[in-house]
C-alpha cells in the first residue's frame, strides 16, 4: 500500500446504525458469512450483465466465481470475488454511508433500462456491516471493472469512528475483503466452520464458491429449473441433500408461478413417517430461499403444521424481508404463500391417489394422521383433505381401502347421509348389532379405527353436502323397507317391559325403548345427542380426566325371541328376568366399547344357567 491515505468519518449518525448492525440486528454471528456471500454473487451477476453489453473491461478473463480463504494462525477470513468492483467514489457511496445500497440502485438503472430481470439478492446496504460483528478491522481491497476510471484502492475501518482509504497496488477486478477476526470468534477462522455455514445458507449461490481452493456450493438449485431439465435422478439427489435422507421419496411437487406470486417450490413427501419413532412432533422440514439464498431453515407458519411431514423449498423473489434478512415483514405475504403452496400440494396428492391407488394407500397408512390432523384444524384445506381420506367399509374386503367420492358414487340417489361407525377393528364392529339395520337396508357405512377419527369427522361434518352421521347415535331415522320379519310384541307389553328395565337399571340409562333398526340382536346401546362415545371417553381417560358414566339409549328389538321370553319372565319369573336384563345391558355396552368393569358378568351368567336349569 502507498505511504498516503485519506481519512473518512461516518455519516451523521452513521455510529449509531453501526451499533444497530453489531448488536441487534443479526440474532447469528455466523450470518456474515451469508451476507458477504451474497454480496458477492450481485456483484458477480452485475459483472455477467455487463459482459453482455460492454466492450472493454479490466482483468477481462477473470472466472465468474467466489474464493475464500482462512488462516487460523493469523485469524483472519477472506472472502473475494471478480465482480465488477468499485471506484473510489463508489467506495464512499456504497460503504462509506450506512444502508445506501449499490444493489439498489443496480436494480433501478435496470428497470429505467428496461431489463428487469436479475438474480440480485442484497437489497438494503447494511449486509456488509454485519462483518463488523465478529471483526477487530475489515479491509475492502477493490479494482472497478472500468479500464480508465478504476483505482486500486483499500478500505479499512474498524467500525467504531470512520474509515481510510488508500491506494493499493495489485489489485484483481473485484473486491476481496480481509475481515481480522476478534480473539472470541476464532472459529470463523476454521476451514470446517466456514464450510459448514456455506452449505447452511449458500448452497445454491449461482456462482462457484470455492474454499481454500475446494468448491462447496456442488448442488444445483433444481427447483428453478423446468421440469423437463431434470431427471427422476436429479430430484432423488437433491431429496437426498434437502432432506438429509439416504433413501428415495414417495411424491415429489416441482411447481413454479409468476402470479400472484412469484414463487417456485420443490416438495417431497417421504416414504416413512418421521414422527413414528419419535415422541412428539418434527420440526417444519421445508426452507424459505430467496433467489437461492436461505432465508430461513425451518420456517414456522410457512406452511401448515400438519404439513410439516414435508421436505424441500420455497423460494419467493416477492419475499419483503427486513434489512437482516432474518424476519419477514409481510405476515399477509407468507400467508399468500402458505395458501398457493398447500393448495397445490393438496391438489397434486389427489392426483397421485387417482393414478396410483396401491401407492397413495401405502402413503396413507403412514401418515394419515396429518391429514386428519389437518382436517380437524385447518378449516380452509378441510374439503381438499377430506378427499383424501382412506378407509374400510362394508362394501370392500377387508384390507380394501376407498374413500368419500367412491362412497358418494355408491350411494343410492336418495340417501342424504353418510354413515360411519369407529370401533376398535372391523371384526369388532362387524361382530356388533350396529351394521343390522344398515345392511339389511343395503346402506355403506364406513369403518374408523382411529381414536382421533372421532374429532375428524365431526370438525368435517359433510362433505358433498351429506351430513356424516355414526350408526350409534340414538337419533337415525331409517325407512322401514327393511322392516324385519316376525312379530313384534304388543303395545301394551312393549310399555311394561320397558318401564320394568328401567326401573331395574335406574340411572344407568336414560331411556329404554322399542326400536325397528335391529334384525338378528336383542338390544343395542345407543349415545344420545349429549353424550360422550366411546372413542371420546378412551382419549379423555388417558389424559386423566374424569369423564364421567354416559347414560346410554337402550334399545330393544320388539321381534327377537329373547326379548318376548324376557317380558314373559318378569312375571313368571322375575329373578332370572333382573338377571337376564342385566346381562343384556352389559352385552350392549360392551359392544359399543362403554362396558367399565366386566367382573360380575361371568357369575352372572352361571348364575342365569343355574335359575335356567
Amino acid at each position: 500500500m502507498s505511504d498516503q491515505s485519506t481519512s473518512y468519518a461516518f455519516q451523521a449518525e452513521v455510529q449509531q446504525l453501526l451499533d444497530i448492525v453489531i448488536n441487534s440486528l443479526y440474532t447469528d454471528k455466523d450470518i456474515f458469512v451469508r451476507e458477504l456471500v451474497s454480496n458477492a454473487s450481485d456483484a458477480l451477476e452485475k459483472m455477467r450483465r455487463l459482459q453482455l453489453t460492454e466492450k472493454n473491461f479490466f482483468d477481462s478473463d477473470l472466472p465468474l466465481e467466489i474464493n475464500m480463504t482462512t488462516d487460523d494462525k493469523a485469524n483472519t477470513f477472506t472472502i473475494a470475488d471478480y465482480g465488477i468492483g468499485m471506484t473510489r467514489d463508489e467506495i464512499v457511496q456504497n460503504i462509506g454511508t450506512i444502508a445506501h445500497s449499490g444493489s439498489k440502485q443496480f436494480l433501478r438503472a435496470m428497470s429505467e433500462s428496461e431489463q428487469k430481470e436479475s438474480n440480485l439478492i442484497g437489497q438494503f446496504g447494511v449486509g456488509f456491516y454485519s462483518a463488523f460483528m465478529v471483526a477487530e478491522d475489515v479491509k475492502v481491497y477493490s479494482r472497478s471493472w472500468q479500464p480508465e476510471a478504476g483505482e486500486h484502492l483499500c478500505w479499512t475501518s474498524d467500525g467504531k469512528t470512520g474509515y481510510e482509504i488508500e491506494e493499493a497496488p495489485g489489485q484483481r477486478r473485484g473486491c476481496k475483503i480481509v475481515v481480522q477476526l476478534k480473539k472470541e470468534f476464532e472459529e470463523f477462522a476454521k476451514d470446517y466452520r466456514i464450510k459448514s455455514i456455506l452449505e447452511t445458507y449458500s448452497s445454491f449461490v449461482p456462482f462457484p464458491v470455492n474454499l481454500n481452493g475446494e468448491r462447496v456450493n456442488k448442488i444445483e438449485a433444481v427447483w428453478l429449473k423446468n421440469k423437463s431439465e431434470v431427471s427422476d435422478e436429479d430430484y432423488t439427489e437433491f431429496y437426498k441433500f434437502i432432506a438429509h435422507a439416504h433413501d428415495e421419496p414417495a411424491f415429489r411437487m416441482h411447481f413454479s408461478a409468476d402470479a400472484p406470486l412469484s414463487i417456485n417450490a420443490l416438495v417431497f413427501t417421504p416414504k416413512e413417517n418421521p414422527e413414528k419413532m419419535l415422541s412428539g412432533p418434527v420440526d417444519p422440514g421445508v426452507s424459505l430461499y430467496c433467489k437461492k439464498v436461505l432465508i430461513a431453515e425451518q420456517p414456522k407458519g410457512l406452511l401448515p403444521e400438519w404439513l410439516r411431514f414435508l421436505k424441500g423449498v420455497i423460494d419467493s423473489a416477492d419475499l419483503p424481508l427486513n434489512i437482516s434478512r432474518e424476519s419477514m415483514q409481510d405476515s399477509a405475504l407468507v400467508q399468500k404463500i402458505n395458501r398457493l403452496i398447500t393448495k397445490r400440494f393438496l391438489k397434486s396428492l389427489e392426483g397421485e391417489a387417482k393414478s396410483d391407488e396401491a401407492k397413495y394407500d401405502e402413503f396413507y397408512s403412514k401418515f394419515n394422521r396429518f391429514i386428519k390432523e389437518g382436517i380437524a384444524m385447518d378449516f380452509d384445506h378441510r374439503d381438499a383433505l377430506a378427499k383424501l381420506l382412506r378407509f374400510e367399509s362394508t362394501f370392500t374386503e377387508p384390507g380394501k381401502l376407498t374413500g368419500l367420492q367412491g362412497y358418494i358414487d355408491r350411494a343410492k340417489d336418495d340417501q342424504k347421509q353418510i354413515y360411519y361407525i369407529i370401533g376398535p377393528s372391523r371384526e369388532s364392529i362387524e361382530a356388533g348389532p350396529y351394521l343390522e339395520a344398515f345392511t339389511a337396508r343395503g346402506l355403506e357405512v364406513i369403518f374408523f379405527y382411529d381414536a382421533i377419527d372421532d374429532y375428524v369427522v365431526n370438525a368435517l361434518a359433510k362433505f358433498e353436502e351429506k351430513d356424516l352421521v355414526s350408526i350409534d347415535r340414538d337419533d337415525i331415522s331409517l325407512d322401514d323397507a327393511a322392516t324385519p320379519e316376525g312379530e313384534a310384541l304388543d303395545e301394551a307389553t312393549s310399555t311394561s317391559l320397558c318401564d320394568s328395565i328401567k326401573n331395574q337399571l335406574g340411572d344407568r340409562v336414560k331411556e329404554v325403548r322399542m326400536g325397528e333398526r335391529l334384525v338378528d340382536s336383542p338390544a343395542i346401546a345407543l349415545t344420545p345427542d349429549d353424550g360422550m362415545n366411546a372413542q371420546v371417553r378412551q382419549m379423555m381417560k388417558q389424559m386423566n380426566q374424569d369423564v364421567g358414566v354416559t347414560k346410554v339409549i337402550l334399545e330393544l328389538n320388539p321381534r327377537h325371541e329373547v326379548v318376548k321370553k324376557l317380558a314373559a319372565a318378569y312375571s313368571a319369573k322375575p329373578e332370572l328376568a333382573e338377571l337376564v336384563t342385566a346381562q343384556i345391558f352389559d352385552n350392549a355396552l360392551l359392544s359399543a366399547g362403554l362396558l367399565e368393569e366386566s367382573k360380575d358378568m361371568v357369575k352372572r351368567v352361571y348364575d342365569i344357567i343355574d335359575q335356567a336349569l
